[in-house]
């Protein structure tokens, strides 16, 4: 990969990350509380209807645009997840925090949202919070692979 397809990876995967992330906080913070006060988990679908249209393809982004710039810093496959070395380590729990990020979102599609009321409102929240604190641990990760970050 040439610098200037680096540097469009890297900016469609920031992008992606700022979206995420960045709808991922103004649900926690906003939506989130109104909805637990009012008990009204429309207010949480109604936001998640607009925010899924952006949100998902800049997750998607950031999947794609991730393996890319993993397969730059660390060509080696089997070492994404030694672990060995802080390139490796931050690979290895970008991939670790995805797997969870995944996860959650299969376990709020098939057990949570289809029965969603007042009363299961709660988990979904648990469920919101969690993907918000991943998302923003997703950050601190990546801007590691700059920085030295806090591994």
């Amino acid at each position: 990969m040439n610098q200037t397809m680096f540097t469009l990876v890297l900016f469609l995967h920031v992008l992606g990350a700022s979206v995420w992330a960045g709808g991922h906080l103004v649900l926690s913070i906003t939506i989130l509380p109104r909805a637990l006060r009012a008990r009204d988990p429309a207010i949480i679908t109604a936001f998640e209807d607009g925010f899924e249209k952006l949100g998902i393809p800049a997750l998607l982004i950031q999947v794609v645009t991730g393996f890319l710039l993993a397969q730059r810093l660390l060509p080696n496959h089997a070492q994404w997840f030694s672990f060995d070395g802080p390139v490796a380590t931050h690979i290895g729990i970008k991939f670790i925090l995805l797997l969870l990020t995944i996860m959650l979102a299969v376990h709020a599609r098939v057990r949570l949202i289809p029965k969603l009321d007042a009363h299961t409102l709660p988990a979904l929240a648990a469920h919101i919070v969690a993907v918000t604190v991943l998302a923003v641990l997703f950050l601190l990760v990546g801007i590691g692979f700059r920085t030295g970050g806090i591994l």
